[in-house]
């Protein structure tokens, strides 16, 4: 997996610790409102990866979206200042993610408000797809749940911007959402043990510190001869 990706990946994975306040709802709703609630039941998994895959999805069309955007914006001015400035963008926001996700500073919380315009009118999409009784069903739900507004999604939104183009930048957005994927599964399952563990003051504030420590190298690897 390029650096970028894996980046990415564990991006996703230390986000877990946001993960938990921003979807840990929707994860118990969703897994109660199963016709198989229990994760012993055939069938749980099936419905559990189709609300999981179908938020991937609609995670690398944004970033494909993202990408395009980053390459037209590059291509405004000199191709190499344009990536940088986009580069720059990137690293800022991650070390922003990471004050976020340690509970130092709470300003995605204000862009996160800002996404919610467009969740309204997406949100009712969802409800018609209630109740959940088959993978496609799932799927479906999962990509309109993949909207929902996320400062974590945005952070890595605005590094898909310097990823160089619309595949870039979908692949960017998949290998981040893969990185969410082993939490959320996870709260489907024992909602209640992970939970308790990803509450701890400690863990997000190591969640945090490294998402931070991330951040910085982006921005020391944009420095000039490096």
């Amino acid at each position: 997996m390029a650096p970028d990706l894996m980046g990415a990946f564990v991006v996703g994975l230390l986000g877990g610790v946001h993960c938990l306040g921003m979807c840990g709802g929707i994860v118990g709703a969703l897994t109660l409102g199963q016709p198989s609630a229990r994760a012993t039941e055939p069938g749980f998994w099936l419905l559990q990866l189709g609300y999981n895959l179908g938020r991937l999805a609609s995670y690398m069309a944004a970033g494909a979206l993202a990408g395009g955007l980053g390459l037209l914006l590059a291509g405004a001015g000199p191709l190499a200042d344009a990536q940088k400035l986009l580069g720059i963008l990137a690293g800022l926001f991650m070390i922003v993610l990471g004050l976020y996700l340690a509970g130092w500073w709470s300003g995605l919380a204000k862009v996160e408000q800002a996404g919610g315009v467009v969740w309204k009118r997406i949100e009712p999409l969802g409800r018609r797809l209630l109740p959940v009784r088959s993978p496609l069903h799932a799927f479906l739900l999962g990509m309109v749940w993949g909207w929902l507004p996320c400062g974590l999604v945005y952070s890595v939104l605005i590094w898909s911007l310097s990823a160089g183009g619309v595949g870039q930048g979908a692949l960017l957005m998949g290998a981040f959402g893969l990185g969410t994927l082993p939490n959320l599964l996870l709260m489907g399952a024992a909602a209640g043990w992970l939970g308790g563990l990803l509450r701890r003051p400690l863990v997000r504030k190591l969640a945090g510190s490294l998402v931070i420590l991330f951040g910085l190298m982006m921005l020391l690897q944009l420095r000039p001869g490096v």
